[in-house]
């Protein structure tokens, strides 16, 4: 598998040129009726797609060629660009092209109301309720877990099927926006790579905020035996390098902080 990070920023951010949370990991070999791409080479989920996000995947990967879309939760910078990608579909093709997009419950009315009318999703966007439980999409294989954050928010582990190209048995596991780090442990086996959230950097995490620390997210990394940890989703008024430290205390193997058009294999 590959993942690329479209988006890396949170909600806000002062890094010009930046995206929100958006993660594009593909795998080859499962083209045609396997739930591949359109044209054969490959399948592509996409992790999110906050503001800005939707141009890094217009010049990465053909929109319409997505396998899915996994929305994590109801925020905005987790979502928004879920617009552009619905009037890309729209317009850009006659007849129309559709993506079949996965999260919580009321996502298509929260698109909706931003337009200001109902249907406006469902014109290009096949809107599916996501739940906890293993569930296999092409050839992944994602495992989708509530954490705590919102009212209903997920994270994700994804292997690809035996048999597909580049398939090695490791995990991709993302966290969305978690509030206790506990909460990811289940989900990460050993030589996984773990790009998890740490808006609040090095900490401490503001009240009421419901996010972690890279120190925390780098704990269950190493209880976990993950092979390599990924930071990202960090506010712009913390220190990367206090960030980065933080996290290297707790957890001997490689870390990144990611950015949009670091690419990884899996």
């Amino acid at each position: 598998m590959e993942l690329t990070v479209l988006g890396a920023a949170p909600a806000y951010t002062d890094r010009r040129g930046s995206a929100a949370s958006s993660y594009l990991l593909r795998a080859g070999g499962a083209g045609g009726a396997g739930g591949g791409t359109p044209n054969g080479l490959g399948a592509a989920l996409l992790f999110d797609i906050g503001q800005g996000s939707f141009a890094n995947l217009a010049a990465t990967l053909e929109p319409s060629a997505l396998t899915g879309v996994l929305v994590s939760h109801l925020h905005p910078d987790h979502l928004v660009d879920l617009v552009p990608l619905r009037h890309y579909l729209k317009w850009e093709f006659d007849p129309p092209r559709r993506v079949r997009v996965i999260g919580p419950a009321g996502l298509g009315g929260r698109i909706d109301a931003l337009d200001g009318h109902e249907g406006f999703a469902a014109e290009a966007l096949d809107v599916e309720a996501l739940s906890a439980g293993v569930h296999r999409i092409g050839p992944f294989e994602i495992e989708v877990l509530r954490v705590t954050h919102t009212e209903e928010s997920y994270a994700f582990r994804v292997v690809a099927r035996a048999g597909v190209s580049g398939a090695t048995g490791a995990g991709f596991v993302y966290s969305g926006d978690c509030a206790c780090a506990e909460d990811l442990a289940p989900l990460i086996h050993p030589g996984d790579t773990f790009l998890c959230e740490a808006s609040f950097g090095a900490g401490p995490v503001a009240p009421g905020a419901q996010h972690i620390t890279s120190g925390d997210a780098a704990r269950v990394a190493a209880a976990g035996g993950a092979a390599r940890l990924l930071l990202t989703h960090i506010l712009s008024g913390h220190s990367r390098y206090e960030t980065l430290a933080a996290a290297q205390s707790v957890f001997a193997g490689p870390i990144q902080l990611v950015t949009e058009g670091d690419r990884f294999e899996i």
